[in-house]
């Protein structure tokens, strides 16, 4: 599997790449609460995915993790995110 088309590298500052919608479409994904922000629970959220997925608990969205969100997706939507 390759990154989702939505994905985009996100660098290592508290600077937001993805538009509100795609975190909302996250957040819902991995059943946090949809404030359109990475915020401290998203994080916590996405670290927990990746410590599930046996990858190191960054907090970012790596394409791995981007990965891992889209099985989960999958799973549990019929309607893929966005690309933004």
């Amino acid at each position: 599997m390759s990154a989702p088309s939505w994905y985009k590298p996100q660098p290592h500052s508290p600077y937001q790449v993805y538009k509100p919608e795609v975190i909302r479409d996250i957040q819902r994904t991995l059943s946090c609460p949809e404030t359109g922000e990475l915020d401290q629970t998203t994080v916590s959220h996405i670290k927990g995915l990746q410590y599930a997925m046996g990858v190191p608990g960054t907090g970012r969205i790596d394409a791995r993790t981007a990965e891992g969100i889209e099985t989960l997706r999958a799973r549990y939507n019929t309607q893929p995110l966005e690309d933004a």
